[in-house]
């Protein structure tokens, strides 16, 4: 979305919302499509003694199979984020602002690049999945597989001998 902030730019304490849908279900995102609808995204664009503050709190559902049991699982993540908006930049060290230079941004890119930031790099079904049985691969959230894990590692059994001792 391109969001022009001339009067907020022109105009000390002045203010500028929006409220709109990103649509991100077409990225490709570690393999998979984790965005199975669009982000809701509001801002708010505010010049605060000559300075212009973005604030941008975005709403999603994050689809993504476990970490350790492979179940896809929807995560609902409330996001917020905070940016300076500058209409030029002087050095090439200024990451922590977004440049406006005739008073218009792609909201789009900053609130992409945030969200992909803020997502976890491990995702879980839950904090205490079990996950997949090392030897069946049977899901032990749905229970014991009856498996014997006690097998020790063929190139670990001379050490085993060394414990009998």
């Amino acid at each position: 979305m391109l969001w022009n902030l001339k009067k907020v730019f022109l105009t000390e304490g002045e203010s500028l919302y929006a409220d709109y849908e990103l649509d991100l279900r077409n990225m490709d995102f570690n393999g998979g499509a984790p965005f199975k609808a669009p982000v809701r995204v509001q801002a708010k664009a505010e010049n605060r003694a000559g300075v212009v503050d973005l604030a941008v709190t975005a709403t999603f559902d994050y689809t993504a199979p476990c970490d350790r049991c492979g179940e896809e699982t929807i995560t609902p993540f409330v996001r917020s984020f905070n940016h300076t908006v500058v209409q030029s930049l002087v050095g090439e060290n200024d990451g922590d602002y977004i440049e406006a230079p005739d008073h218009t941004i792609d909201l789009d890119a900053p609130v992409t690049a945030d969200i992909l930031l803020s997502l976890p790099s491990k995702h879980l079904c839950k904090e205490d999945c079990k996950g997949l049985c090392p030897k069946c691969g049977k899901n032990l959230n749905e229970g014991e597989c009856g498996c014997d894990l006690r097998e020790v590692d063929p190139r670990l059994e001379v050490l085993k001998s060394l414990l009998q001792e």
